[in-house]
């Protein structure tokens, strides 16, 4: 019964997660109808998505103890340690998206503010360092609790983590307009564009 209820807060929360952080991406159109409180009220959806986002990390930590029943194997067919061998490699380039992202881009990461400029730094080459980064930290989670039914779930995250940039990208073009467009131009969405 646990196994059950885990797996559906954790479908639940993974889609809160979404859908509080498409809120929390768009400020600009918000601030058309509600004016400049737009902006705390996205941070406010930014936090709530990011408490989402938690509960469901931590549904992953309780599927370990209790798994579904389910005709998969409960654990990888190799040992633990190879699991984590794995997880390391997944988690360096992970987490040097994801803080490298944090660090450009400031505050913004969380608090979403009307006088924010477009990024520098690793934004000059990417888009969104800071989704590709966390995403790969799913896969992390579930090689570090061996389990590839975690991992097989962990591909939710591809598509909430896409459609959570490209309502960001919509609002950017609203805030930022031609100038805006042109850097997209210009850089890749998850990965650096070749010149």
């Amino acid at each position: 019964m646990i196994e059950w209820i885990n797996l559906s807060v954790l479908v639940v929360s993974a889609l809160l997660c979404l859908y509080f952080y498409i809120k929390s991406a768009g400020p600009a159109a918000l601030e058309k109808r509600i004016g400049e409180k737009a902006y705390d009220k996205c941070t406010q959806y930014r936090i709530i998505s990011s408490i989402f986002m938690t509960v469901a990390s931590i549904n992953y930590v309780i599927y370990y103890f209790y798994p579904l029943t389910l005709p998969i194997l409960r654990y990888f067919p190799w040992n633990w340690w190879i699991s984590v061998i794995m997880a390391i490699v997944i988690a360096i380039p992970g987490a040097y998206l994801w803080f490298k992202g944090m660090k450009d881009a400031g505050e913004e990461t969380i608090v979403v503010k009307r006088e924010h400029q477009l990024y520098g730094g690793i934004y000059e080459k990417m888009r969104h360092p800071q989704a590709f980064g966390e995403v790969m930290f799913w896969w992390v989670l579930s090689l570090l609790l061996n389990s590839p039914f975690l991992a097989l779930f962990s591909f939710i995250w591809i598509p909430i983590f896409y459609m959570m940039c490209l309502a960001e990208e919509k609002d950017l073009v609203i805030r930022y307009g031609k100038e805006y467009v042109e850097y997209r131009e210009k850089t890749g969405f998850m990965f650096p564009r070749r010149k």
